[in-house]
């Protein structure tokens, strides 16, 4: 793999700076380092993609057209900047170039040929236009690994429609079992379809470069998001090829553990997840209802899947007679998952999420001091450090220009 040493301009040496500084560390040196990646994405699941890469130390090259990855217009943005873009392209170096222009794209020919991955997210047929298809790089570098994310996949019947996450939740199914049963369609409150075929890329990258390293070739990987996100779903679709019956909503509740599922208390909402018959017990026990526990309906993970609206009712009954915290402290002591239905500040202000370190300093191009959830995995022991800083649009374009332009790569 390619090493990284003396390729720095000084907005890279600020770019190592800040990542040393945010992580503690004198340099963040991560499982990827040395590999390059040059990345043509925008918006969310190819930058995500990329950005995993570079908190594992990867150098990530993002090519952006003259106006900026669109992800820089979302909101909230503070002294120009996207809080949106900083979160999904920390650690990467920007250079903005015009594909159709024949100069611009021999620039970008030139960083994919001195890279060792090329991740895109354009609709199939965008990247072999624009003289940057797979086809081009396998005949001059063998080993590169080109990774294609896109909403339904290369080849196919519909690999030429485009798709948003909300658009793929639709399609894949997952929209069918979100929601009250009653209720209308409802997606994901976060975006699962983009981030899960973020992480499918990922993931794929790594294993194609471990191939690599042993000396095999690179090659060509697909990444449909409508693909993914189904493969997400195999406790579902597995319920469908064992029954012949679609899944079907349940609100917060599971189709095959009870009580299992977010309930109301006193003065707001709680979740209790007793997934099997020891738990039930302690649930019981906690309650104080004994004659739940001997009840037929409920003598059974499954009878109490089965039964879960009547069982929902009657323990509901009871939580009516307490507010939440003291049924989250009873639960806890008799050794039931439960938690608080949690906002996101709640959320990033739990002693856990203090203790793995996730929320970490950031100051973007344009001044702002903000934070951001940084890697949430921890390697030997300790967080993996990340550069928190995103590029300004083209901030390195002076220097990888140069750089293309100083390897002298046949373009």
């Amino acid at each position: 793999m390619h090493s990284t040493a003396g390729a720095g301009s000084g907005a890279d040496a600020h770019n190592a700076a800040t990542g040393a500084a945010s992580s503690g560390a004198s340099a963040p040196i991560g499982p990827l380092h040395g590999v390059r990646v040059v990345e043509f994405c925008q918006v969310a699941a190819g930058p995500f993609c990329g950005m995993l890469l570079a908190d594992f130390g990867a150098q990530v090259i993002k090519i952006e057209p003259h106006e900026g990855d669109g992800l820089r217009q979302w909101p909230p943005i503070h002294n120009g900047f996207s809080e949106n873009f900083a979160s999904l392209n920390r650690g990467k170096r920007s250079i903005a170039l015009d594909l159709k222009n024949p100069a611009d794209r021999d620039v970008a020919r030139a960083l994919v040929l001195d890279a060792d991955v090329l991740v895109e997210n354009n609709r199939p047929g965008v990247m072999q236009r624009l003289g940057l298809g797979w086809e081009w790089f396998a005949e001059r570098k063998p080993q590169l690994v080109y990774c294609s994310i896109s909403a339904y996949g290369q080849s196919g019947p519909r690999a030429g429609e485009g798709g948003f996450d909300l658009t793929i939740q639709a399609a894949a199914g997952v929209m069918s079992v979100t929601g009250e049963p009653e209720g209308a369609p409802v997606k994901c409150g976060v975006p699962v379809s983009d981030f899960t075929a973020g992480l499918y890329g990922a993931f794929s990258v790594a294993a194609m470069l471990a191939r690599v390293r042993a000396g095999g070739p690179g090659g060509r990987l697909d990444i449909p998001m409508f693909a993914t996100t189904i493969a997400i779903g195999a406790l579902q679709t597995s319920e469908y090829f064992g029954t012949g019956r679609n899944p079907r909503k349940l609100g917060s509740a599971h189709p095959r553990n009870a009580p299992y599922q977010a309930y109301r208390s006193g003065n707001g909402w709680f979740a209790i997840a007793a997934g099997n018959d020891r738990l039930w017990r302690a649930v019981c026990e906690v309650v104080g209802t004994p004659e739940l526990a001997a009840d037929e309906r409920f003598a059974s993970t499954t009878l109490r899947a089965r039964h879960q609206a009547e069982l929902k009712d009657l323990l509901e009954a009871r939580f009516a007679q307490r507010d939440s915290a003291e049924w989250l402290a009873r639960f806890a002591e008799a050794g039931v998952p439960c938690a608080p239905i949690n906002d996101f500040d709640s959320a990033l202000a739990d002693p856990q999420a203090a203790h793995l370190q996730l929320v970490q300093p950031m100051t973007m191009p344009g001044g702002t001091d903000t934070r951001t959830v940084v890697c949430p995995v921890w390697i030997d022991g300790a967080p993996v450090p990340v550069d928190t800083r995103a590029p300004a649009l083209d901030e390195h374009g002076a220097s990888l220009r140069a750089r293309a332009a100083a390897r002298g790569l046949e373009v």
